[in-house]
């Protein structure tokens, strides 16, 4: 029992440390361009601010019909043409990305950071955050906003 508690948290303190190196590399500070990390509150003050903000859901159809953030658009970041449905969407607008909980989206920001997207706004922990902090979500299937 004790070697579990031992391995899980040693599990847990090198994702900490993995995703913290990865975060200092991906949203360090760049001229001319806005590359953000931010928590449930702050993405929903961003999107009201902004109100043309595109909000980019890169999780699976199956996913995405379960809920999402008013508004999303959802491109699937395991889809082959990832790249090239990006190019619809307007690299001078602002884009809030996500996924369920942080990895995908991260990669993704990678992604649009290389296509030249200006103003990224990442979800940190995801749809998962969203929802624990009781923001509104739709259902794909009949588009009413849930309250969590």
């Amino acid at each position: 029992m004790i070697w579990t508690l031992i391995l899980v948290t040693v599990i847990v303190l090198g994702w900490y440390w993995f995703e913290g190196r990865w975060d200092r590399q991906l949203f360090k500070a760049e001229s001319g361009r806005v590359c953000v990390n931010v928590h449930p509150q702050e993405a929903k003050g961003f999107f009201d601010a902004h109100p043309d903000t595109q909000v980019l859901d890169v999780r699976s159809d199956a996913e995405f019909s379960g809920g999402a953030l008013p508004g999303a658009i959802q491109i699937s970041l395991g889809d082959a043409a990832f790249q090239e449905k990006l190019d619809k969407l307007d690299k001078a607008k602002p884009v809030l990305v996500y996924c369920a909980g942080g990895f995908r989206s991260r990669k993704a920001v990678a992604v649009l950071k290389a296509q030249g997207f200006t103003n990224i706004q990442h979800l940190h922990r995801g749809y998962h955050s969203w929802r624990l902090a009781g923001l509104g979500v739709v259902q794909k299937a009949d588009s009413t906003a849930e309250q969590s």
